[in-house]
């Protein structure tokens, strides 16, 4: 018996390391499935693969008519470098306006394989050719009338689908419906941060006035809860909209909104409402405008109270602005438009939380003073902190950690690091205002490090390994490599990267950090590290590079002597080097 357990455990460990190797024989084109489904382009990816949310689009080429795709269904996980991504099938849903004949679906998709030998393959377009009649709404008066769209979670067989794809829509259940994983955690931090926005100083000292202005103070308690209760509603309908809209454009915002020319206008909005909330200078409403909104104090009863609700939003936005727009942002990424929504309400409830307070109790607020302003400035710290992350993937070491210079400077000044304090509250908040101007001056050193490539501070373990993955590899410039290694009588070794492929970071940290092959390379190589996506696009085809990660050995002479492909583990990549693989 425990030979037989022993036989049946190594024969589950050979099939699941077997499965977690990547598919040699996967094709962009040809192993991704690609049909059309009433209403919805669905894309088919089999096992040891992977879609990326950032780059999934629908468009129409040419022919009359407008056409809507998504929203994007939830990604069920995230790759190395935290992008969204899909197994299985993918479900977009399609709605179009004034289209005739046969409608041409350009569709866009980038899609990975995973485990050992795991690559990311380059943005992939295919055009899919569908019937105006079968898209939802998409045809004209004059056309047949259109088949109704049917549920993101219905089964049904392809109607049209692509003839170079012999990978089917498999046979059971398409993608599901967006999963709300972490609802209530969700729902929470959203409500919460309604809760702030309340305390704002836009918000906080209007409250006692809104509620006098709608009758709510010194009526009783049922009609002042009524009254409260009616106006957050009307706040509710002005915010839910704001995310229902936000939804509704994520299949084509939710994929640009992970590329730099949209991150990093709006890490530079937020910091331009960050330094708002510092109080660099003021954002508000111009006074004739605001005066409209608040109206002449007569707006008493339900309508009022509602009406006083709706405008809220506007003259709110000079503090809500900030916290809201990185709720939308995310909204918009997501694309789901019920969540949008219900994001949205639930803020609205939680900055209702103080007006239902004052409304039904009466209650007198405490005034106004040093601690509102230090929470405005709070909360400043925490949309500029926002910012710097945003960028975090698309910008170089050296800026990020200069960002993060600056979000440590801000927040030692918040707390208090260069004011007298007093108490023991005062003293630990000077004391974890210190801690903050120390990080900030360490990362302003390794800032300077980073971008003059010098060596200011000792370095611990992990640093170095971080560090110097690549010490001593050299940088696009094949034409230098080869130079170098026919003087040295080398070989070349080009690692081929893009900046958006997880199997790259991926080899980056696990692969060749390892210093057995660090020991090869620095004895018979000279190794350089190439990015034909971005920055040597003319390498591309001159290399056949198909596929990221790709890894090729060169002779002196440019000449290939064998490549591989994906990411290897060290003892993998060492035999191949070594030529035993």
């Amino acid at each position: 018996m425990r030979s037989l357990t022993t036989l049946l455990m190594s024969l589950l460990l050979a099939t699941v390391a077997w499965a977690q190797k990547a598919d040699p024989t996967f094709d962009a084109v040809k192993s991704v499935g690609l049909a059309f489904q009433k209403g919805a382009v669905v894309l088919t990816v089999p096992a040891g693969a992977h879609l990326k949310a950032s780059f999934m689009e629908v468009v129409k080429k040419g022919g009359p008519g407008t056409l809507k795709a998504g929203p994007l269904p939830a990604t069920d996980a995230k790759d190395e470098i935290g992008d969204g991504i899909w197994h299985g099938t993918v479900r977009i849903p399609l709605r179009g306006e004034g289209l005739t004949g046969t409608v041409k679906l350009e569709v866009t998709y980038q899609p990975c394989t995973e485990g050992e030998g795991g690559v990311c393959f380059p943005p992939t377009s295919r055009v899919l050719e569908v019937k105006a009649s079968e898209i939802p709404g998409g045809a004209s008066a004059a056309a047949a009338p259109e088949k109704p769209a049917i549920s993101p979670v219905e089964k049904t067989e392809p109607q049209v689908a692509v003839a170079a794809a012999p990978v089917p829509v498999p046979a059971p259940a398409p993608a599901p419906a967006p999963k709300h994983e972490g609802l209530l955690w969700s729902l929470l931090l959203v409500f919460l941060a309604g809760m702030g926005a309340s305390l704002t100083p836009c918000v906080y000292p209007m409250i006692p006035i809104t509620m006098a202005i709608v009758g709510a103070k010194g009526s009783g308690k049922a009609r002042g809860f009524a009254l409260s209760a009616v106006l957050v509603l009307g706040m509710a309908v002005t915010y839910t909209t704001l995310g229902v809209l936000a939804a509704r454009s994520g299949a084509a915002f939710g994929a640009f909104a992970q590329k730099p020319a949209f991150l990093i206008p709006v890490s530079l909005l937020f910091a331009a409402f960050a330094l708002s909330l510092f109080g660099a200078f003021e954002i508000a409403l111009p006074q004739g405008l605001a005066l409209k909104l608040q109206g002449d104090g007569s707006r008493k009863g339900f309508g009022g109270a509602f009406l006083m609700g709706l405008v809220l939003g506007p003259l709110s936005a000079p503090c809500v602005g900030p916290v809201i727009g990185a709720v939308l942002v995310g909204i918009a990424q997501q694309g789901d438009v019920f969540m949008g929504g219900l994001q949205l309400f639930v803020f609205a409830l939680g900055m209702g939380v103080l007006f239902l307070a004052v409304g039904t109790f009466s209650a007198a607020l405490p005034k106004s003073g040093d601690w509102l302003t230090r929470f405005k400035q709070g909360m400043g710290l925490v949309v500029l902190g926002f910012a710097a992350w945003n960028v975090r993937l698309v910008v170089p070491d050296w800026a990020n950690f200069a960002m993060w210079t600056v979000v440590m400077l801000a927040g030692a000044a918040v707390f208090g690091a260069f004011e007298a304090a007093s108490g023991l509250v005062g003293q630990l908040r000077k004391g974890f205002a210190l801690l903050l101007l120390s990080l900030a001056l360490l990362l302003g050193v390794r800032t300077v490090e980073a971008y003059l490539k010098v060596d200011l501070l000792p370095k611990g373990g992990a640093a170095v390994a971080a560090q110097d993955e690549h010490a001593g590899w050299m940088e696009q410039d094949l034409e230098g490599a080869l130079a170098k290694a026919k003087a040295e009588k080398k070989v070349v070794l080009v690692d081929i990267y893009a900046d958006w492929c997880a199997q790259c970071k991926e080899l980056d940290e696990k692969t060749w950090p390892d210093a057995a092959l660090k020991q090869w390379i620095a004895a018979n190589a000279v190794p350089i590290r190439i990015d034909t996506d971005a920055r040597r696009k003319d390498l591309a085809t001159k290399l056949q590079i198909r596929s990221y990660p790709t890894v090729l050995l060169l002779d002196a002479d440019g000449r290939e002597l064998r490549r591989i492909l994906g990411f290897q583990k060290p003892e993998t990549m060492r035999a191949w080097l070594e030529g035993k693989s």
